[in-house]
């Protein structure tokens, strides 16, 4: 099995890479190819509770975040740094999710077959 790493780096809103990060997620999950993702930087704001992006015309793709252990994306990994940049606590991430060093996700990156940022 194809172990693949999908990396956020990007906010949410204002282009389409966090739509089409998880779109790929969910379509590589469902042909059963091992899926983890890494959220760093802007990305982890993609994982943050009560958004209404309608309110700014912007597609509601952060509901479908609630989809993922659907697919069996179990691995779900958030940057301690960026956390720490935007002030944010775990009480503030609407899914279970690891929270690691850049060491650790670094140690994760070299242990897939393809990463993929977005």
């Amino acid at each position: 099995m194809k172990k693949l790493c999908i990396v956020f780096s990007q906010g949410p809103h204002g282009n389409a890479n966090g739509r089409e990060a998880l779109d790929l997620a969910l379509l590589s999950a469902s042909f059963e190819q091992e899926v983890s993702l890494v959220f760093t930087d802007e990305g982890i704001l993609n994982l943050l509770k009560n958004q209404s992006p309608e309110t700014i015309g912007a597609k509601d793709y952060i509901a479908t975040f609630g989809a993922l252990p659907l697919y069996d994306v179990e691995t779900i990994i958030v940057c301690e740094v960026a956390m720490t940049e935007f002030a944010l606590t775990e009480d503030d991430i609407k899914l279970e999710v690891q929270f690691c060093s850049s060491q650790a996700i670094a140690a994760h990156l070299n242990h897939v077959d393809e990463v993929l940022v977005f």
